[in-house]
């Protein structure tokens, strides 16, 4: 068995394991510091040209709005557990 098998073979034994509630926040929380990560390389790679940092505070404004769309996903989780 090679490395690249060993290796895939222990994510998704560690994805299987997880809970479905734990692997959307994880989701939501990397797809969140994508948007930040994306929003800094377009504000500066922009130089001087105020449309382009203009795109780079657009994208930026994404990241309160995913973290909110997951904090409402996840917030119908604990009634449902309870019933």
């Amino acid at each position: 068995m090679s490395n690249s098998q060993v290796s895939t073979s222990c994510v998704s034994v560690k994805l299987s394991n997880m809970k479905p509630e734990t692997i959307l926040k994880a989701t939501f929380i990397l797809a969140a510091m994508a948007s930040l990560v994306a929003s800094i390389a377009i504000y500066f790679g922009a130089g001087d040209d105020p449309l382009g940092r203009l795109n780079g505070i657009y994208v930026g404004v994404w990241v309160p709005s995913i973290l909110a769309l997951g904090a409402f996903l996840l917030s119908g989780k604990g009634d449902k557990e309870t019933q």
